[in-house]
């Protein structure tokens, strides 16, 4: 009865964690449909969003310096695959749309949406894989794909088109191909084992040739997936050579399966990394030949005619590592010391559970620095696999001296599996001190025992719940809001105003959302049969983190330039500029110090939420009703501070109010004005 009672209890806790990942996999879908304004870092934009939108849609885009054709340092095979095949049959079903519906569904909001909804879709290839393991290896999967999707590293950066998280989902393909190739190779040679020890023994000839057929009838395992797992090798070194960090550990254990074995020998090792090098070839001179063919190394006409070199192919992962291998090249893009990966990234992306990984992972090191080998995971275990998955990469890309949480991204599939069920059953089922006192029965409960984990578990989703809102609404919100604001004012306007505008202290602007067709390309009109291109309407200047009286010289120098057009050409314009809400008071000031009797600035629209860490808000900031008006005397009367009662409910509410205010992106008008005498 109570062996009943417990099964019941086990299994409607296991119905109640597979609801409430079910909750989570459809607020993953939601969170890209709503969508989340949070801007993580550029390259979520211009590694692959911003070159495929324009080559398809003939848009008017940024292509980074890492496409230049002349030394190209980005693959455009996964891009191709991930993004522009989508947009390609999502702009084919659009053709129908607008022919029997009227109805275009190209959008800054479709532009924005469609990419991420692709990558969440791909994203559940983690759960799928996570959830295979489990399977295959008997393992609970319940809790683990509750910590998986409840993940912010899922909610926010799997739905985004990072390079990194499909280096992410391609890691988690190679652990799951690979833990079944182990687990399959470790039951035959097993079976291979017994049926030959039976075979010796084996006295009969009717008995030897049972035995034989049966081991005969035993499934091939040695090369099991062999040219998958390499051909998936060079899809993610083409996306990022980093793969190699994630990529080699798992491949070696699929290359050390059995070995020390019987039936298994060194010939066996390296006749598989033989094949696995031969599988490889196919798809890398595939990718190669993509590459070529898209930066113009390689054209069709030249394949027709065989007049092919050398100097014909590009191979841009050897270029991206090329690049990295300077460190003065990295140090271009911040320099950071070798600990910043293990003391700041881990716990920033996984919190508790990346503590608990980095405790572990230290423990592992510290046993097997003493050699007490007897205590660690076998070296052909699941166990191992995941924890050399976990560490190798993290030492190897701690030694390169540009870091960013973004890179580790693809260690959380394997820390999930190692270390989620401690959240649910405890870190220790007993006290594992042998010396027993007050301090370490202090430790255990406090820390160790099953009470304790679930205080960590709730630790773990308040943080992730924070980081969803933080990167995916809060941190640079206003810029996506912002790119659609201006896309509405260039289709407004039209064709006859060329419409300026100028960000500081914000990341760049994603052109590709602003929907605006490329001035680059030779267009035919259909009725003459005329070339011509389009003429540029829309001009943007970024300029990153200057000083606010360097930018008035530069919105006075590009004012100036357009009037001259207007009086001359009869030019229309519009000049605007985008800033953190938290230096409205700095922009207010430099156009108070100028002795220039041409500009001012009016507020068009503040966007909400925004936090630009370039531009912090700050207590001390004077209150919006001073900066949102042209004025060029102080006026005291709406200080966030009163000398004379400085503690009062209303001066603290003012200040609070201040505060908040600052969490905005402010768009500004610019526009000539005479100074009041």
């Amino acid at each position: 009865m109570k062996i009943n009672s417990y099964l019941r209890a086990i299994a409607h806790t296991k119905d109640r964690t597979l609801f409430r990942y079910f909750l989570l996999v459809a607020l993953r879908i939601a969170l890209v449909f709503i969508p989340q304004t949070g801007y993580i870092h550029p390259d979520e934009f211009f590694q692959a969003l911003e070159p495929m939108a324009g080559d398809e849609f003939h848009l008017e885009v940024v292509r980074t310096w890492e496409f230049n054709a002349t030394f190209p340092i980005r693959s455009v095979v996964v891009p191709f695959g991930i993004i522009k095949l989508p947009f390609n049959i999502f702009k084919f079903i659009n053709g129908y749309t607008i022919y029997f519906l009227g109805v275009n569904l190209i959008s800054s909001y479709a532009l924005l949406v469609f990419p991420r909804f692709c990558m969440c879709l791909l994203s559940f290839v983690c759960d799928y894989s996570m959830f295979r393991i489990c399977r295959v290896y008997g393992l609970r999967h319940e809790m683990r794909l509750l910590m998986l999707g409840s993940s912010y590293v899922m909610l926010v950066f799997g739905t985004r088109t990072f390079s990194n998280t499909v280096e992410m989902i391609l890691v988690a393909i190679l652990l799951c191909l690979v833990s079944e190739c182990m687990l399959l190779s470790n039951t035959v040679i097993k079976q291979t084992e017994i049926l030959y020890d039976k075979y010796q023994e084996a006295t009969k000839i009717v008995e030897k040739v049972k035995i034989f057929k049966l081991k005969s009838a035993l499934p091939a395992h040695s090369f099991n997936r062999c040219f998958l797992i390499a051909s998936l090798c060079v899809v993610g070194v083409f996306n990022r050579p980093t793969f190699l960090f994630f990529g080699m550990p798992i491949v070696f254990f699929w290359l050390l399966r059995g070995l020390g074995t019987k039936t298994i020998t060194f010939l066996d090792f390296n006749v598989r990394v033989g094949l696995f090098v031969l599988s490889a070839v196919p798809a890398l001179l595939l990718c190669t030949l993509v590459d070529s063919l898209y930066f113009g190394y390689l054209t069709l006409e030249e394949v027709e005619k065989l007049d092919i070199g050398i100097n014909n192919f590009v191979f841009t992962p050897l270029n991206f590592i090329r690049y990295n291998i300077n460190p003065s090249n990295t140090a271009l893009h911040g320099i950071h010391p070798w600990y910043l990966h293990v003391l700041v990234n881990i716990p920033l992306l996984f919190n508790v559970l990346g503590i608990v990984a980095i405790t572990s992972a230290i423990v592992f090191l510290f046993r097997f620095s003493r050699g007490e080998y007897s205590s660690l995971p076998r070296a052909q275990s699941i166990v191992g696999l995941m924890t050399v998955a976990c560490v190798t990469p993290t030492i190897l890309l701690s030694l390169i001296n540009h870091q960013e949480p973004r890179f580790l991204i693809p260690v959380l599939l394997p820390i999930v599996l190692l270390h989620a069920p401690k959240f649910h059953s405890g870190f220790f089922y007993e006290n594992p001190f042998r010396l027993r006192n007050a301090l370490t029965e202090f430790i255990y409960e406090k820390f160790l025992s099953v009470e304790a984990s679930k205080r960590y578990l709730k630790v773990w989703y308040i943080a992730n719940i924070v980081c969803t809102l933080f990167f995916g609404f809060l941190h640079q919100g206003g810029v996506i809001q912002l790119t659609n604001h201006i896309a509405r004012e260039i289709d407004t306007r039209g064709n006859d105003v060329n419409i300026h505008l100028v960000t500081s202290h914000i990341y760049s602007v994603p052109m590709s959302i602003l929907r605006i067709p490329s001035s680059k390309l030779l267009y035919t009109n259909p009725y003459n049969g005329q070339k011509f291109k389009r003429e540029k309407r829309f001009f943007l200047y970024e300029y990153g983190g200057m000083e606010m009286r360097m930018l008035y010289k530069r919105l006075k120098l590009i004012l100036d330039v357009n009037e001259l057009k207007l009086v001359g050409r009869k030019q229309k314009y519009a000049l605007f500029l985008a800033i953190p809400s938290s230096l409205t008071d700095d922009l207010n000031m430099a156009f108070y110090g100028s002795n220039s009797t041409l500009m001012q600035h009016k507020q068009v629209r503040v966007f909400y939420p925004h936090l630009s860490t370039e531009a912090m808000p700050s207590a001390f900031r004077r209150h919006p009703c001073e900066v949102n008006t042209d004025f060029f005397e102080i006026d005291d009367t709406c200080s966030a501070f009163d000398k004379d009662d400085a503690y009062s409910v209303d001066t603290i509410l003012r200040q609070f109010s201040s505060v908040v205010h600052q969490f905005g992106l402010v768009l500004y008008r610019i526009e000539v004005s005479r100074k009041k005498v």
